[in-house]
């Protein structure tokens, strides 16, 4: 939250649309095989040969998805790539290449669009991706950023959300509810900086919740780990707009139900004790928060011995028939129907 009230500025109309796009992509590297062509032409050009190309776009806009008054450009540059790669991974694909689109208006200087572009060439090369091309824009009002993700599996690698059985088991990986702890935090600190600009806050605490919500992970790492253990899931998603939406979603397209078990959910202690402070129920935030970027997936009820005490997976319910409806069940024993309050962009 501390700025420089002194950065050095160099206007982006001194390069011009050309010249900008040659100065922030001079550090892309080509590392994937199936990248034939990637910038400097009119298009791309992949040869995957026998392998399913998979392909997810995002958009990311200012003032509705970030803001800049804590969150840095280089986080925001490596979230925008990771955001993306977990759709490829949640469909149980290798990410392989993205693009890149940008969209700033005459308030951001080159330096600040370098910043971005130095997280978004780290994502790359910390997941092994190829920049092959994009765009660039002005904007009338902020940052909008939109990237394209693509990746390969084998036919019988891929998963899809509707192919969950009502006897499967329903998993996930990780913890959820931090990323959205994390964001509570930080707009906490915005209003306590904006009422006293001298105001320096402690965030130690809170460095896992923060990390969870500016600087996400994708997933890549489940697929070779369920390989490992000879486990193909049924269905899977990521969790990008909260547990009950992506479970619900699950459920509508495998036309199946499920109950979901409060005491399984696993919830990381930081999280735990800043629910307390704020004084917000844990399993709400848990189910709704959204933004974790964990994979949640059906497994079949076969596999259990196979995943059972993983450190990577909670089984945290499991599918039941379409009849039965979608259900929490409490601690209490009690069930309670599932409603998806996770994040909605155009409503929210």
């Amino acid at each position: 939250m501390i700025e420089d009230k002194n950065p050095q500025r160099t206007s982006i109309a001194q390069l011009g649309e050309f010249g900008l796009i040659e100065h922030l992509t001079k550090n892309f590297d080509v590392t994937q095989e199936s990248t034939l062509k990637s910038i400097g032409d009119d298009a791309a050009v992949l040869d995957f040969k026998d392998k399913k190309v998979v392909v997810s776009t995002d958009l990311l806009i200012e003032g509705v998805h970030f803001d800049l008054a804590y969150m840095p450009l280089k986080h925001l540059g490596y979230k925008s790539v990771v955001v993306n790669l977990s759709d490829i991974c949640a469909m149980n694909a290798k990410p392989t290449q993205i693009t890149v689109s940008v969209a700033v208006s005459n308030r951001f200087p080159l330096e600040a669009l370098e910043e971005l572009f130095d997280g978004i060439t780290h994502a790359a090369k910390e997941y092994k991706v190829d920049v092959i091309g994009g765009d660039t824009t002005s904007s009338q009002k902020g940052l909008i950023i939109s990237i394209t993700a693509i990746g390969e599996a084998n036919e019988e690698e891929l998963v899809y959300r509707n192919g969950a059985k009502g006897t499967d088991l329903l998993v996930v990986t990780g913890d959820i509810g931090a990323a959205y702890m994390g964001l509570q935090v930080l707009e906490r600190e915005k209003q306590v900086f904006q009422v006293n600009p001298n105001s320096q806050p402690d965030l130690d605490m809170y460095s896992y919740l923060i990390e969870r919500q500016l600087k996400p992970e994708a997933r890549k790492d489940v697929r070779t780990l369920l390989h490992a253990l000879e486990i193909k899931p049924t269905a899977m998603i990521d969790i990008s707009d909260g547990l009950s939406s992506e479970i619900m979603h699950i459920c509508k397209q495998s036309k199946v139900g499920c109950n979901l078990y409060e005491d399984k959910l696993p919830l990381d202690p930081q999280f735990i004790s800043t629910c307390e402070e704020f004084n917000i129920d844990s399993t709400t935030v848990a189910i709704n928060g959204g933004e974790d970027y964990e994979l949640l997936f059906t497994i079949d009820i076969n596999d259990f011995d196979k995943i059972k005490g993983n450190p990577n997976f909670s089984i945290i319910g499991h599918m039941a028939d379409e009849s039965e409806g979608v259900n929490l069940v409490t601690r209490a024993n009690t069930k309670i129907a599932l409603k998806a309050r996770g994040w909605d962009a155009l409503t929210e």
